[in-house]
């Protein structure tokens, strides 16, 4: 039986692990080829280790494991020519282009007025202007191909609830729901669809990590993973610490078929009550 994105194709961010490896396996499940990209250079001022070129190469095995089409590339969101020149060579090779996911991001806990001009920086290039690049990237082949399409940001329950030493992360969260919803009218006229996903804590290496664990347990001189998500389940309604990247994959798979046609320009939550 055909899937719900068969014969389509979708371009994803931060493609290597965690939650992007989960949006390219979910599409590919449904049909979609994929054109994928991460980088493989640790990130300046990221205080865990950030993805690998066998990372990214691992979910090249997978998504061909379940028979479907894979172009994937190291490329920073961060270089808007070297994102157009890729995409580029994608689409010619897949032939078209239906989906964006745009989910490339990075998390720098630390103080407001204690953090360095690079830590802000580094936040706010790749995770607010590092969409904005991989959308101009991108979203021309979808106009081009007439048939419509749909654009996902991944945005983030600190977009809509503030938690300390987050300032530049939750400020370039914010600054993708305006960004989303200009978009979104800006590309209703060819059909193509626009919306923010924001999750609360998802189990990915960018979470499971000593530094995000001391931000929940400032506390503790070496908080466990156990005392994490001991903090972590009082910021959810549900009795849940944090939620598995498949979770994110589903919503998002949600707005991007016909499920969610008439869908747009929505910040579209899925935190286990955290915003209650």
């Amino acid at each position: 039986m055909a899937g719900r994105l068969e014969g389509q194709v979708a371009f994803i961010t931060g493609a290597a692990r965690g939650q992007g490896r989960s949006h390219a396996l979910t599409l590919a499940r449904e049909g979609c080829d994929i054109i994928a990209v991460d980088v493989s250079k640790q990130v300046e001022t990221v205080p865990y280790d950030t993805a690998t070129a066998e990372d990214l190469a691992e979910t090249v095995r997978q998504v061909e494991a379940l028979d479907r089409r894979i172009v994937a590339g190291d490329v920073d969101v961060r270089d808007l020519q070297g994102l157009t020149e890729f995409v580029d060579r994608g689409v010619a090779e897949l032939g078209r282009l239906d989906i964006v996911l745009a989910n490339a991001g990075i998390s720098t806990p630390a103080p407001t007025l204690e953090m360095d001009e690079e830590t802000w920086d580094t936040m706010i290039e790749i995770n607010l202007t590092g969409v904005w690049k991989t959308i101009k990237a991108s979203v021309p082949h979808i106009i081009e191909g007439g048939r419509g399409g749909s654009v996902v940001i991944t945005s983030s329950l600190a977009a809509l609830y503030a938690n300390p030493n987050t300032a530049h992360y939750s400020a370039a969260k914010a600054g993708l729901v305006m960004l989303s919803k200009i978009l979104a009218k800006e590309l209703a006229p060819q059909s193509i669809r626009v919306n923010t996903v924001h999750p609360t804590t998802v189990a990915t290496d960018m979470i499971l990590n000593e530094p995000t664990y001391k931000l929940f347990r400032p506390d503790l001189e070496h908080p466990t993973r156990e005392d994490f998500e001991e903090a972590a389940k009082t910021l959810n309604a549900l009795p849940i610490a944090a939620m598995e990247p498949s979770d994110i994959s589903n919503a998002i798979l949600y707005l991007v078929t016909d499920a969610g046609r008439y869908v747009t320009g929505t910040t579209h939550v899925v935190d286990a009550g955290g915003s209650l």
